[in-house]
């Protein structure tokens, strides 16, 4: 595990990137970030497909992440709770007005020892180690392991449903293919999180840490972990099905986010000068037409039909293994299953009584992201109430709604 750690930071420091400064800090001053993160990932990812096209797929990595499933979310908890220790103690060392433009987050101090490490008491902690230069420890975390991680482990998932069938199912390729295009169009937008109130305003610590490290790749992963073991073939308009829903969310999210992207650095770009817009006292400018005029947030929305589309191949899930069940003449078990090793006796998976239990666990993404998505919202709804004041109040009433046009 920490010689993955090791490889993420050798090509951060070793390939070349974008050199871009955030955002201004409260204390004044930007910092400077590298990115080179799609440049890794595609390294990377191209290396384990060259591994499996040598090898198969029996190519090591795959064997080992799921052989050593429990074990590699050990350690990824131990790697968050170690970096939550080593940033909360160092943050005592931040002073005012230090020359390294280190300053603590405006949550993050509050006197509360558990609460401080838990959310994060240092905004943007960095660290210099040899030949890696300086790292920013928040960044790094924000992208690269886990969101790498999850294609990764979604790809270890794929391998060893060929190895128990000897295919691959429409529902896993499309869940694998749905969640990389989702990681990687993150990683070549690396750019963006500086504008994030992950970035600009949380501190670094527990939550973040164990958010990026361990929740991120290990439970978003779960729709093709369940699909390894047990298939679902969607067929042609189950394929459409999907297809349109992850397109639908698709065109909301990257339309919106576009939009607003366009009118921050260039007002005047054709495809958006036609907008409306209020301005604030603070100097800002606020969309009141287009994909900004609908709802608020209309962003979070499309990311969360996204996620349908990510459960949506699991059908009605839920599975029972049975053991040591006489087989048919034919090699099928009466029951409805897949058959394994053995012409007498063998493994059947079957849904039985299971069928539908086990949605708990392949759609509990859409249920904890809306969750999440509307627990942002508040806070983002708290940060402009500061920032823009009656403004805001008087934005409110030309946008009345939050995430969900006409509902919420």
């Amino acid at each position: 595990m920490l010689g993955y750690y090791a490889l993420n930071l050798l090509l951060q420091t070793a390939l070349p990137g974008t050199e871009v400064e955030g955002v201004e800090l409260a204390t004044g001053g930007k910092l400077k970030y590298k990115f080179n993160a799609f440049t890794s990932a595609l390294i990377i990812t191209s290396a384990t497909g060259l591994g499996t096209f040598l090898q198969g797929p029996d190519f090591p990595l795959w064997t080992f992440i799921w052989d050593n499933y429990t074990q590699l979310i050990t350690a990824n908890l131990a790697i968050a709770f170690a970096l939550a220790c080593y940033v909360y103690v160092r943050s005592f060392s931040v002073k005012k007005g230090n020359q390294e433009q280190r300053e603590l987050a405006a949550g993050g101090h509050s006197g509360n020892i558990v609460y401080d490490w838990f959310i994060g008491r240092e905004l943007n902690p960095r660290v210099t180690l040899p030949l890696a230069g300086t790292i920013d420890i928040k960044a790094f975390c924000e992208l690269r392991p886990g969101m790498l991680g999850w294609v990764l482990l979604n790809l270890t998932f794929v391998v060893h449903q060929y190895k128990l069938y000897g295919t691959i199912s429409d529902s896993i390729i499309l869940i694998t293919v749905f969640q990389a295009l989702y990681v990687f169009d993150a990683l070549y937008m690396e750019p963006a999180i500086l504008t994030t109130m992950d970035i600009t305003t949380d501190g670094f610590g527990f939550m973040l840490a164990f958010g990026d490290l361990v929740w991120l790749p290990f439970i978003y992963s779960l729709q093709a972990r369940y699909l390894a073991i047990y298939p679902v073939h969607l067929g042609p308009l189950g394929i459409a099905g999907v297809l349109a829903v992850q397109g639908f969310g698709y065109w909301i999210f990257r339309s919106a986010n576009n939009e607003k992207n366009r009118f921050r650095t260039n007002p005047k770009d054709p495809k958006i000068a036609h907008l409306k817009f209020m301005q604030t006292s603070s100097g800002s400018k606020l969309l009141t037409s287009g994909w900004w005029g609908t709802a608020r947030h209309i962003n979070y929305l499309g990311d969360w039909i996204m996620a349908w589309s990510y459960c949506l191949p699991t059908g009605l899930a839920g599975y029972v293994i049975r053991q040591g069940s006489p087989l048919s003449a034919g090699g099928k078990h009466p029951l409805d299953g897949h058959t394994f090793a053995g012409t007498t006796a063998g493994t059947q998976i079957v849904q039985g009584e299971a069928k539908g239990w086990g949605m708990i666990i392949t759609y509990f993404y859409i249920l904890y992201f809306a969750i999440l998505l509307i627990h942002r919202e508040m806070r983002d709804e708290e940060k402009c109430v500061r920032k823009y004041g009656k403004d805001w109040e008087k934005y409110r009433e030309k946008v009345p709604y939050r995430i969900l046009p006409y509902v919420y």
